[in-house]
Formats: C-alpha cells, structure tokens, sequence
C-alpha cells in the first residue's frame, strides 16, 4: 500500500506551474484561481475547464497534484482551479458569516464571468460539488458537469452529509488542542488539512456554515455525470442524487473519499466525459 502523503507530495513536484492571480470580490475577500493552457501542439478545445476543490484541500491538492490538470490540458483543454475562500491562496476569516457553499458559489460565478466565455465546463469533488451544483442551478454558461465525493446526502439533507460526518464535530475538532481525543472520523481530516498547511479556524468557520439548505437540482440543465467511490460514506447511494438531476448518469470507482479523487479511473471518467461530444 502506498503512503498517501508521499504521493501527495510527488505529484505536487511533479505537477505543471500555473499562471495564478487574484479576484476581489463584491465582499472585498480575495479569491485566489490559477489557469493552465493546453499542452502545445494538441488541438485546443474552446470551451475551458473549470475546477472547484474539496473541503480543507486547494486547486493545487486536488487538481493539480492528482494528475487532473495533466489530464486535461493534455486532452487541449485550457483549465481554471478556483480555491474556495477560506483555502489555498484565498483570503482567510475565523468569521463563520463569510462563509458556506452558497458564498462561494457566487465567487466561482464571478470568477467564470471573469473569464470572458459563452461556455464552461464545471468539475467539482466533495465540497466542491455541492459549490457547482448550486452554481450549475443558476448559471446558463455551464455546457456539462461532473460532481464527485457526494451521494443522497445532497437531496436528502440539503449538502454535504453532516450525518456522516457532522459540522460542529468537524469544527470542534480542526481548533481541539488535543489530537488524541478526535473521533476517527475527523481524525484524518484534521491530519490532512495540517499536512497541505491549511488555515484550521478558516476551515472550522465553514463547517459551522456548512449549507444544508438543499439545492434546486430540477432546475440543471447542463449535461451531468456523478462519480462516487464505492466505499465512500460520504458519497453513500449516489444514485439518488443521480437520478434527481436531470440527464445525470453515475460512475462508480473503487475507492473512499479520500482517494477517489486522484485516482486514474476517475480522471479517465472525466476527460472522456468531458471531451465526449455524443453527450454535449
């Protein structure tokens, strides 16, 4: 079995430089995002990728460093990660009102509008989902979507599925001086936003604003595919989520939440459904 932070850490050596810059947005907040060209001699596609990262991760951690990007812009495609705030290079807060999914939903619309494009494909894992499905139920500019790392939570509790994994434990545990004494299963998530050096009162304000307020999913109209991990809690029956969004199909991989992500099954289930024009 494979160390999964030495892995980490070779695929972030490994992965391609982006160009980054910064977005101020209407609440004055920075929003950090990082865009990559396609590799040179491969044919450009014209409708770019747009990359939304998972809970205490980054553009960096969960795109980039998981062989995504390469994937992507090795199929032409032009590709744009966004840290959600809060993360990575975005600004951070302790204040739990500058947060939540649907905050962040409206800095990844302004970001998109940045852009300057008629079209946009939308991949989101985990949190990330959860930030583009309500992106996608607003905005008329997304051609196809792919949600990762979330299941009947989605329709059933309104968002992530804090009955797996619920908020104010996660919050309590990213700011608890004693590691000994988390549960197991915020123990890893704790580990982890340590190892990529996250801001841990940034990410207990966004567990206690976690959105629960369900998300208007017969109002999609973007081609969509969901990919869930067949040990992943989180992710758990996720044809009903599926099956609740209009033209969604389901992909299952081996795997649990935390490396359904970076695995190679589920970046071939999104370049070729991405790149797929049968099902534009």
């Amino acid at each position: 079995m494979t160390d999964p932070v030495l892995d980490l850490r070779a695929g972030l050596a490994a992965a391609p430089q982006p160009r980054t810059a910064v977005l101020v947005v209407d609440d004055g907040t920075e929003i950090a995002y990082h865009r990559w060209e396609p590799d040179p001699g491969v044919r450009a596609h014209p409708v770019p990728v747009v990359l939304q990262h998972g809970f205490t991760a980054n553009t960096m951690v969960d795109w980039a460093g998981s062989g995504t990007v390469t994937a992507l812009t090795a199929a032409g495609r032009t590709v744009v990660g966004v840290d959600a705030r809060g993360h990575g290079q975005s600004q951070k807060s302790p204040d739990p009102r500058r947060y939540g999914e649907p905050r962040m939903a409206m800095d990844l619309r302004a970001v998109i509008d940045l852009l300057g494009v008629h079209e946009v494909d939308l991949v989101g894992y985990s949190m990330g989902s959860i930030i583009s499905l309500l992106v996608v139920a607003e905005e008329p500019k997304v051609r196809k979507l792919v949600v990762g790392g979330v299941g009947a939570g989605v329709v059933e509790v309104g968002g992530v599925d804090t009955r797996v994994l619920p908020s104010d434990v996660l919050a309590d545990a990213l700011l608890a001086d004693d590691l000994g004494s988390l549960p197991p299963e915020v123990a890893g998530m704790r580990t982890f936003a340590q190892t990529v050096g996250a801001d841990l009162p940034s990410l207990a304000a966004q567990a206690r604003a976690v959105h629960t307020r369900g998300v208007d999913l017969a109002r999609i109209t973007a081609r969509t595919l969901v990919i869930a991990g067949d040990e992943d809690p989180l992710a758990a029956r996720p044809e009903v989520l599926a099956d609740a969004i209009p033209d969604a199909r389901l992909v299952l991989v081996a795997g649990d939440h935390t490396i359904v992500g970076s695995s190679p099954d589920f970046r071939t289930a999104v370049v070729d459904f991405l790149q797929n024009e049968s099902s534009a």
